[in-house]
């Protein structure tokens, strides 16, 4: 693989440990099949790649990754993971607040991210049951580059299934988030209405 493309691999990677465990949610995702995760993970990955390829820019292709976002991830399940104890203390206009920053900052930041798959290709392998839910694999294939593996973590609540977490080469999207927006709140001074501050400019 040539430098450039490491080294734009690594920083993508580093925006995103497989650690990481949806210990709030460890009952949900039972019901949940290999297949039903696959296909779940199929609709997104193929959604996610009609976006960054639609030839859009800027704002454009932004709105157009948080309509994929909505539609196919748990962003409230996943922004309370992400803010952790603080959550708890936030009163329900600061908690809706949050998650609405949150899921423009994730949108923006992601969205730019993905814009280095541009050109390339991905394919669902497999799936296995995990303690809660399904992890779908999944291989992204660009052309003159060697293959690298992006696995999805699948559960359902209420009947709906949604993703919950992603891992490429084994980093985390929950772990690193936790621990950028954990930074952000530190330079907040603990303030919640600071850190909505910052994820609205941020990404």
């Amino acid at each position: 693989m040539p430098i450039s493309k490491f080294t734009s691999r690594r920083v993508f990677l580093g925006g995103l440990t497989t650690s990481v465990a949806l210990t709030t949610f460890s009952t949900a995702g039972f019901a949940l099949t290999k297949q039903e995760a696959e296909i779940l993970i199929g609709k997104l990955s193929s959604d996610i790649f009609k976006v960054i390829n639609s030839g859009k820019s800027g704002n454009a292709m932004y709105r157009d990754f948080d309509g994929v976002m909505g539609k196919y991830a748990a962003i409230n399940a996943i922004a309370r993971t992400v803010l952790g104890p603080p959550w708890r203390s936030a009163t329900p206009a600061q908690q809706s607040a949050y998650i609405k920053a949150f899921r423009g900052y994730l949108s923006r930041k992601y969205g730019k991210r993905f814009r280095e798959f541009i050109g390339s290709e991905i394919k669902v392998v497999s799936a296995r049951k995990v303690k809660s839910g399904v992890l779908v694999k999944s291989v992204v294939t660009f052309k003159g580059s060697a293959p690298f593996t992006v696995d999805w973590q699948v559960f359902e609540r209420n009947g709906k299934q949604q993703m919950f977490d992603l891992y490429i080469e084994g980093i985390s999207m929950i772990k690193s988030e936790r621990e950028e927006v954990g930074s952000m709140l530190d330079r907040s001074g603990g303030k919640i209405d600071k850190l909505i501050k910052k994820l609205n400019a941020a990404g």
